[in-house]
């Protein structure tokens, strides 16, 4: 099956989405903080949520709304979580997605919200509530997705968009995505939001069977600092505009359309580690020959969090035995005398010690370099998982040092 990658373009459009952007007066400075969605009747609605047991009131509310599928809009800001705010968040939450049902005049219970900024702090909700007639007005489908991305950015270096395309049959499907993230990123859902558009018709169940196996191939496998955020949001919103029926009876159909949402999420997810707070490398960790999948993916992200393993990357220090180290304290099965380790194509370490042909001006190359592929084989059998990271540099600690500055 064929899936296009598209390029960043003035020009993407998703039948079925018009949206506007605004400053409201979250963020200081009179940047934009507030995105609202507005979605044709019949669209469908697929989500999954942070583990935290500490969670957004947007979170809360919609896990509570997912259950029916359907979907009419979905209001977005920047610049406060709206966590920790007790009855004042919650009310806040909701009274913000009854002000976006009564100006479209749909359902409120077909309105999702999410949130993203500082933790804990009051929820300016009069702010949002009085830009509401403002993005209304202005809601199109001729904006360029560009301003979408950007609204809901917060330490975000840049903004972050997918877009694949597919055909079923002879039509073209489009997958559009929008997500932010560069801080509190460690896979366990998301750990960031974001927000995906097609104009595919499927039904709520499969929407959400595609998207928990897109989300765990993708954002789940993307790792900056090991924290788990409390507003953690992945929504896939699906019009149906686009004339292609996506059904379980169609199974080629199901499976292209699953490998473009996955292309999608992929491509957000490596955006999300490439503009990790302070990062400065991409690194990517590659497990095989674990028990288990399971046990692999344990191994890599246990690697891939590493202190130690993430500023050795930042120093271009070839300093092999912290990833071993790692690898020995993950909590998984193993027999050293069976791992092997490289970096790209250099071996470091075979039958767990230092490889006999191994040179450190070899190592030191490959560190040196923008984009480092590490890969492990504990030689114990099938299993293999690959996760994404970055370097750990004294830019992440400036960063979350002044974020409320």
């Amino acid at each position: 099956m064929a899936i296009l990658e598209v390029p960043p373009s003035n020009s993407w459009k998703i039948p079925g989405f018009r949206f506007a952007t605004c400053a409201s007066g979250i963020k200081t400075n009179n940047r934009t903080d507030l995105l609202l969605v507005a979605m044709e009747p019949e669209t469908t609605v697929a989500g999954v949520f942070t583990q935290n047991q500490v969670v957004a009131a947007p979170v809360t509310l919609c896990r509570a709304r997912l259950s029916q599928g359907q979907a009419r809009a979905l209001i977005v800001n920047s610049g406060n979580a709206n966590v920790a705010n007790g009855p004042q968040g919650e009310q806040a939450a909701l009274a913000l997605t009854q002000a976006v049902a009564q100006q479209l005049a749909i359902p409120e219970e077909t309105v999702f919200i999410a949130s993203t900024g500082v933790i804990g702090e009051y929820f300016p909700v009069d702010r949002p509530l009085a830009a509401l007639p403002k993005l209304n007005q202005n809601l199109s489908d001729q904006h360029d997705w560009l301003e979408a991305a950007q609204a809901i950015m917060t330490t975000d270096a840049f903004p972050k968009m997918a877009l694949a395309r597919c055909d079923v049959d002879g039509q073209p499907v489009h997958v559009l995505g929008i997500a932010k993230g560069a801080g509190m990123i460690h896979p366990n859902m998301a750990t960031m939001l974001s927000f995906v558009f097609t104009d595919a018709a499927l039904s709520p169940e499969s929407l959400q069977h595609h998207l928990v196996r897109a989300v765990d191939r993708s954002f789940n496998r993307a790792i900056v600092d090991g924290d788990t955020s409390t507003n953690d949001t992945v929504l896939v919103f699906a019009s149906g505009r686009g004339g292609v029926q996506i059904h379980p009876s169609h199974p080629t159909a199901m499976e292209t359309f699953a490998t473009a949402l996955e292309s999608v999420c992929g491509q957000l997810a490596r955006a999300i580690v490439t503009d990790g707070e302070g990062a400065t490398k991409f690194v990517t960790i590659a497990v095989t020959g674990a028990a288990n999948h399971a046990d692999a993916r344990t191994v890599a992200s246990t690697v891939a969090k590493s202190p130690l393993v993430k500023t050795a990357f930042a120093g271009s220090d070839p300093n092999w035995g912290r990833i071993l180290a790692a690898v020995g304290y993950a909590g998984v099965p193993l027999q050293v005398d069976h791992i092997d380790i490289f970096l790209d194509q250099v071996q470091i370490v075979a039958g767990g010690v230092r490889a006999p042909n191994y040179q450190e001006a070899q190592g030191a190359a490959v560190m040196a370099q923008k984009e480092i592929n590490v890969r492990i084989n504990l030689g114990s059998g099938p299993g293999k998982e690959t996760v994404w990271t970055c370097d750990l540099t004294h830019g992440y600690i400036s960063i979350n040092a002044d974020y409320r500055s």
